[in-house]
């Protein structure tokens, strides 16, 4: 079994405590808005609309991903402001933004432009994920089954997880945050290169839903803290997922059609 040791949560200034995961969600957000400037450029937009936009979704995005986690994991109101472990469910803040472009579009009086700022904000939504993800790594969050076998007690393949908060009782748990923070970050390039190189609009797009559908299915289905659907076996994260998935094949399907009609009328 190889060394490991438990990462800290977070330092102290001044008797006040700094989660990392809270930092990184910021640095998440600040990139993000970075990228999206220079992107939202090669589709007319200027950096104004996009600073606009970001001040109306960041924070939906944040008030979706706290009230999908509250609602579903049973979190009382009074703890709703209490982020300092997590509790931001991303799936969540993904409604809480698509909410906040709806917003914008609807001050802008231009539904059309939906598409555009769909394009331009994936890219920035999935490194935003993987960056946050390495925030559940240091939350101790959303991490996987347990791991029993000593041969497989090695990170980053699993992580050690404390079962109760300030108990000092540690066990090997699938490091499924760092799986999908490594799965996003594969996805951002891909979804960069769509946007960048692909004609068609919603390519992009189609390109995160698949990527992101697909990959958190998986991962979702060996997670050791997710939420099911009644008393059954459906994971209400991994529906959702497979919902994207088909969506953005979809999506892929509809264009390369328009595509294939394109060159026969011409």
């Amino acid at each position: 079994m190889h060394s490991y040791t438990v990462p800290p949560k977070g330092f102290y200034v001044f008797n006040y405590e700094i989660r990392f995961y809270g930092i990184l969600i910021a640095v998440a957000m600040l990139i993000g808005i970075l990228i999206a400037c220079k992107l939202a450029k090669k589709r007319g937009f200027k950096t104004d609309d996009i600073i606009t936009l970001a001040l109306i979704c960041l924070p939906l995005a944040v008030i979706g991903a706290r009230v999908y986690y509250c609602i579903f994991y049973g979190v009382p109101i009074g703890q709703f402001f209490n982020f300092k472990d997590g509790g931001l469910a991303i799936l969540g803040g993904v409604i809480g933004g698509i909410v906040g472009v709806l917003i914008f579009c609807a001050i802008k009086k231009n539904i059309r432009l939906l598409i555009d700022l769909f394009d331009i904000c994936v890219p920035a939504l999935i490194l935003g994920q993987a960056i946050g993800r390495v925030g559940c790594f240091f939350s101790q969050c959303c991490y996987g089954n347990l791991v029993t076998d000593p041969n497989l007690q090695w990170f980053p393949f699993a992580m050690q997880v404390e079962t109760y908060e300030g108990s000092g009782v540690y066990n090997w748990h699938l490091a499924t945050n760092l799986y999908e923070s490594l799965w996003n970050l594969i996805g951002f390039v891909f979804v960069l290169l769509a946007f960048i190189k692909s004609k068609h609009k919603l390519t992009p797009t189609a390109t995160y839903l698949v990527w992101y559908g697909f990959g958190r299915a998986i991962i979702e289905s060996i997670r050791g803290d997710s939420l099911f659907v009644g008393s059954s076996n459906v994971r209400i994260s991994q529906v959702i997922s497979i919902l994207m998935f088909l969506i953005g094949v979809g999506i892929l399907i509809f264009n390369l059609v328009k595509i294939k009609l394109k060159k026969r009328k011409s």
